[in-house]
């Protein structure tokens, strides 16, 4: 008997990795780590398991109640009736019809088109560019302004520092900070879970290699987060762990600290701040007659006076870089830890300096901290959007919500735009935003909705028209980001499973509908476009001085490593050097610690400088009386975000078919909670059930239930049965400067679920039905 035929290899590339899959009579069966990556993400495994899942949307599909009565159906029926299997062409005409009414009749800024962008890291299967192109060629859109993983922030630098871009560009590298770096301050950690992604490919995971190089020259780290592991181990770092929420009432100790032991450097707040005078007055409680110095910390933290008071010595002793996790600005108020750990680096005077100063977003994305490429990647054009109607995007349901109310948002007064429609490609709303019980009432307002997906998320349960779409397996594409010297050939693996269609293919066949598919296209097959973006690539690259290869011999090599960029960038280095000469792009050319600008808004949820403002909800507000646990929400390490959680590896780390939920030991011991068991976790918002996780690995008074699990509730509006912490958070704005999500601005109570244990139907398709 002949042996069996070895699996066919091809190469792909994720946000979490790059890999191999083998193929075999025609499916994947496994998939191989890149050789090269030290550090391979847990996460691409998954995908073996989820390509032919049971939950794929094999056909078109339309809500039972929308193909009866169309828009004016029970938009109630959306997350509970069942889906008819339609054609493809009846899909897109119906689908097209739908958007040319609510254009022709309300408008294009009635038309909300949303993705979030991670659908996948092919550059030409950009699911976002797809979707803008299309409808910037039928009259445009409204589009959301940011992103949930950074938008506080995002919105406060530019008024400090400038662009939020040149903060992460430009970012200090590894290979500097473990040369020069004597001590890592990391505000909420360098979590390794984290530091698994990058929009638009991985190459090589890179920040445990060098933070590990960091700590054998002797490098010290101090880990400040309610979690413990959110630093790797080996590092031997230090925890702190404040109340969450409490970070920037710490960093203004630290600042006392210095300013009282007089261990700032006046010199360099002399020559690169400006505004340093109305932050010691607020320091010195001039104007509210608080001191804001340790003690006073110490009280609201719970870290002792003394452990904030050597801290601040010890990072004016050394050369310290401060790291700034995205999570902790995704909080009440998060425009101010950034801010205040920006003015901190600044007292300490090593911005520009080798090792020293700041950065933002380490950990939170792999390629942060490796040197960007000399030059830009192509896109595919998304063409002029004649809407200029644009909402901040953790604001959705409000503007859903609330069409025709005004709000405000970075120093602007705007006004809700009337939504009709909500189409959505590329992206999870029902995994990334806040509140989901509020999320669902919104999602009923819209006269349609259209969705593009791969999978029966939430998301494509609660539209009314559903559109099959490919995975990045299941097509051509190339893998290119300016964060990775990694070009990987994405090659098509399998046949598109069922009837589904890349986000192309379906955009060119509404596009068809409107008489712009040659507009669309450019002529152009999707295999000509591949080819198109390759050239401009290799042109580019040609005139930065690298040499990129064919399209075939890439094809035939597979994979191209560009060499590194030889300058090893230290994040305002020119600036330091030279103030006057290379200002940054604020108003006054300087780090601005008081921003004019900010403080003209009149906002008193973000004054001029960084202030401690106290959360809305936190362990030292009213409401830990009912609900005494803080919850942390943060990323998984088994998926991104909710992308695979039907695959083998994030279904591997339930309980009993929950996601876990760790919880300090102790406050186990007095709800009487033992490891493994089922809970409850509920506030005034909503519930859902983990499974439990004992471990002293976080701060006692904080549970951590990390997001991504798919939503599933028992009934609508009712407990989540999967554990999905996005039915507790709170669906406020950060504040009126960057209205971000608030996410880990929330306060639960955990109890033990002792009545019988509902399946979890998350990954069993809906009802799907045929016609009458």
């Amino acid at each position: 008997m002949a042996g069996a035929e070895s699996p066919r290899t091809t190469p792909f590339s994720t946000h979490w990795g790059t890999y191999h899959a083998e193929v075999r009579d025609g499916r994947v069966t496994a998939v191989r780590d890149y050789a090269r990556d030290p550090d391979p993400a847990l996460i691409g495994h998954g995908i073996v398991e989820a390509l032919d899942h049971p939950t794929r949307v094999g056909r078109p599909m339309i809500r039972k109640g929308f193909l009866e009565h169309g828009h004016r159906s029970d938009r109630t029926g959306r997350g509970r009736e069942p889906f008819v299997a339609v054609p493809w062409d009846e899909a897109l005409d119906i689908a097209a019809s739908e958007i040319a009414r609510i254009r022709d009749s309300h408008g294009s800024d009635a038309i909300f088109a949303g993705s979030y962008g991670w659908a996948s890291a092919g550059r030409f299967h950009h699911a976002q560019s797809q979707l803008r192109r299309f409808f910037n060629l039928v009259g445009g859109h409204v589009q959301a302004i940011d992103t949930y993983s950074y938008a506080a922030i995002s919105a406060t630098m530019p008024h400090v520092t400038g662009p939020f871009r040149d903060i992460l560009d430009g970012a200090t590298s590894w290979p500097v900070i473990a040369e020069h770096s004597s001590l890592v301050v990391m505000l909420g950690g360098l979590a390794r879970k984290n530091a698994q992604v990058t929009s638009g490919g991985v190459g090589q995971h890179t920040m445990r290699e060098w933070l590990l190089k960091a700590h054998a020259r002797g490098c010290q780290f101090v880990n400040i987060s309610p979690i413990r592991s959110d630093a790797i181990s080996g590092l031997e770092a230090e925890w702190i762990a404040p109340r969450p929420g409490s970070d920037t009432a710490l960093l203004l100790a630290l600042c006392h600290t210095l300013l009282a032991e007089g261990l700032e450097d006046r010199a360099f707040l002399d020559r690169c701040t400006v505004g340093m005078d109305r932050f010691e007055a607020y320091l010195r409680g001039d104007a509210d007659g608080q001191v804001k110095d340790a003690d006073w910390a110490s009280g609201i933290t719970g870290v002792e006076p003394e452990t904030i008071r050597a801290l601040a010595r010890r990072m004016a002793k050394n050369r310290t870089m401060i790291t700034i996790a995205w999570s902790i600005q995704r909080a009440d108020h998060g425009e101010q830890p950034g801010w205040a750990a920006v003015t901190l680096a600044a007292m300490l005077g090593q911005i520009g300096l080798p090792g020293g100063g700041f950065g933002i977003g380490y950990g939170s994305e792999n390629g942060i901290g490796n040197p960007v490429l000399p030059f830009k990647f192509p896109a595919v054009p998304q063409r002029l959007n004649p809407v200029r109607e644009a909402i901040p995007v953790a604001r959705i349901s409000d503007a859903l919500l609330h069409p025709g109310e005004p709000y405000e948002f970075n120093g602007t007064r705007r006004v809700y735009p009337d939504l009709r429609m909500v189409y959505w490609t590329g992206g999870n709303p029902f995994h990334h935003h806040q509140d989901l019980n509020r999320l669902v009432r919104a999602f009923h307002r819209p006269e349609t909705v259209i969705v593009n997906e791969i999978w029966w998320t939430a998301t494509a349960r609660h539209a009314d028209i559903v559109l099959p779409a490919t995975t990045a397996l299941e097509r051509e594409d190339i893998a290119m980001t300016h964060w990775e010297p990694l070009i990987v050939a994405m090659r098509k693996a399998i046949e598109p499973v069922g009837e589904s269609r890349s986000d192309h293919q379906i955009f060119a066949g509404l596009a068809r509908r409107f008489g712009v598919e040659e507009a669309f296209t450019e002529g152009r097959t999707e295999e000509e476009w591949i080819e198109h973006l390759w050239n401009q690539s290799r042109q580019r690259a040609a005139e930065a001085g690298f040499e990129l290869p064919s399209l075939a011999e890439l094809r035939e090599r597979e994979m191209v490593e560009l060499p590194p960029n030889p300058r090893e960038p230290i994040l305002y280095d020119s600036f330091r050097t030279d103030p006057e000469g290379a200002p940054l792009e604020t108003p006054s050319g300087r780090i601005e610690i008081f921003s004019e600008r900010v403080a003209g808004f009149g906002y008193d949820d973000c004054p001029g400088h960084p202030a401690w403002i106290e959360p809305r909800e936190w362990l030292g507000s009213p409401k830990a009386e009912r609900f005494p646990l803080h919850l942390v929400s943060n990323q998984p390490k088994t998926r991104l975000h909710s992308q695979l959680d039907p695959g083998g590896v994030s279904r591997a780390s339930k309980i009993k078919g929950r996601e876990p939920m760790t919880m300090h030991p102790e406050d186990g011991a007095a709800r009487g909670l033992k490891d493994g068991d089922v809970v409850r976790v509920y506030n005034d918002r909503g519930a859902c059930l983990a499974g439990l996780i004992l471990s002293d690995k976080v701060r006692r008074g904080v549970v951590q239930l990390s997001t991504g699990a798919w939503y599933d509730p028992i009934e609508p509006f009712g407990m989540c049965k999967h554990g999905n912490p996005n039915v507790l958070t709170a669906d406020r704005g950060t504040s009126r400067l960057g209205q971000g999500p608030s996410a880990h601005s929330t306060l639960v109570e955990v109890e033990r679920w002792d009545g019988p244990l509902p399946p979890v139907t998350a990954f069993d398709p809906p009802p799907i039905i045929g016609r009458d």
